[in-house]
């Protein structure tokens, strides 16, 4: 079987690991440039393909025809697409023998699009998956070639989850490649309630005292490390919640108002949120009654903007 690689991040990786070790012909990787202001915290695809002389591609973007010559001269069997960020036309689509698949971080037809891990934490979802599925025009909408199930644990961050996300991801991988390779491979068309979301930007990390504290904690394990963080302001300045928990308190007082300095706890719109590790901007990241005993927030009101 020969294939061509659309791939990034630490999903990129362990599928292409995978593809490497069923001694899948891959013709060459397409990947990206780093982002000088992105934190590199994943295994790339790049690392694996120089590994074993894979040629590596990483253009800005997919429109020039030399690139859609290049996939047309190798005539691959499939097309791999594993959290590639650009769109791939659909003449690129078109070319492979057999199919162009892409690796989705969900349990389509649910959260199309970008950022889903992020977006099904956000929306407090107790379940999530990853589905291998055809590439057509329409983001995510093709037909289902695997999925397996992932459940979310109360305690799981984005960074937590992701990895499940990858091990899933590789186990998927590995199971179904004999059946791609020998052809024994079925399609389902995907059925049922269907959502789509765009990519996350770091102000909707921006926290509204006003929700309840359980939406404020999904929020914030949603964007946490690696991502940029759920916010609010203090004093003028961001006051980034890196880790916090729910807390079910009838009555605590207005929205944003400090609750409690030890532990340092804010009212929500319904119930309190214990901040566990907060990070003033200018300032180092610290235990949340640390630094309400620094800054001396007690009674403060969080909250506004600059």
């Amino acid at each position: 079987m020969k294939a061509v690689v659309f791939g990034y991040q630490e999903i990129g990786y362990a599928c292409l690991e995978e593809l490497v070790a069923a001694r899948v012909d891959i013709s060459c990787l397409f990947t990206h440039e780093d982002d000088p202001g992105e934190e590199i915290w994943f295994h790339r695809p790049i690392e694996m393909a120089k590994q074993h002389d894979i040629p590596v591609y990483t253009p800005e973007t997919l429109k020039d025809e030399r690139w859609i010559k290049r996939i047309e001269d190798v005539a691959p069997d499939f097309i791999f697409s594993f959290y590639y960020r650009h769109m791939i036309s659909a003449r690129i689509l078109a070319i492979p023998r057999v199919a162009a698949l892409n690796l989705h971080g969900s349990l389509l037809p649910k959260f199309r699009g970008r950022a889903p891990v992020n977006w099904v934490l956000a929306a407090g979802e107790g379940q999530t998956g990853v589905t291998l599925h055809e590439m057509v025009e329409k983001p995510d909408a093709g037909d289902i070639i695997a999925q397996k199930k992932i459940e979310i644990a109360f305690e799981d961050d984005v960074y937590t989850l992701y990895m499940k996300m990858t091990q899933a991801a590789r186990q998927l991988m590995k199971e179904t490649l004999p059946r791609l390779i020998d052809g024994t491979f079925t399609k389902t068309p995907q059925t049922g309630p269907s959502s789509y979301f765009g990519g996350r930007r770091p102000e909707d990390g921006l926290i509204s005292w006003q929700q309840d504290a359980l939406s404020l904690y999904n929020l914030t394990r949603a964007v946490t490390h690696p991502y940029p963080g759920a916010f609010t302001y203090f004093k003028g300045k961001k006051l980034f919640i890196w880790k916090a928990l729910p807390e079910d308190v009838r009555d605590p007082g207005p929205p944003g108002i400090v609750a409690s300095s030890d532990p340092l706890t804010v009212c929500a719109g319904k119930g309190t949120l214990k901040l566990l590790r907060v990070q003033l901007e200018g300032e180092g990241e610290m235990d949340g009654s640390a630094f309400a005993s620094t800054h001396a927030i007690e009674n403060e009101t969080l909250g506004g903007s600059i």
